[in-house]
């Protein structure tokens, strides 16, 4: 799905011109969707941990997931405006598009050797 995203998104930008210095971006617009899809996961958890009335939930644990939530909804802020300003810069070519695709070796058998070594012919 993250590389169909980045297709997408390059296919957006095609007519941009990229000014001479334009510089890379460490990470692909649809990478940091997808940090912020877990980001927001993580929101919705400390939102109910927040939100418990059970005996369990001391004044303290709401109030230590309180200040996480705090933090990841700064985040959330943050990456937010990080996706905003990277989509400016693509227009305006300060940015260029460059998508590497993934290389995954861990589930292909002839890349991993603890798949290929255990491979019965």
């Amino acid at each position: 799905m993250v590389e169909r995203l980045d297709d997408f998104v390059i296919d957006m930008f095609k007519d941009v011109v990229p000014k001479k210095d334009a510089k890379l971006n460490s990470e692909s617009p649809a990478w940091l969707l997808d940090r912020m899809s877990i980001l927001e996961l993580k929101i919705y958890h400390m939102e109910e941990q927040v939100a418990r009335k059970d005996s369990g939930a001391t004044k303290e644990h709401i109030q230590k997931c309180q200040n996480k939530l705090d933090v990841l909804l700064d985040q959330r802020s943050d990456l937010k405006q990080c996706l905003d300003e990277l989509f400016s810069d693509y227009r305006q070519g300060i940015k260029r598009v460059k998508v590497y695709r993934q290389m995954k070796m861990y589930n292909d058998q002839n890349l991993n050797p603890s798949l290929y070594k255990n491979k019965t012919e």
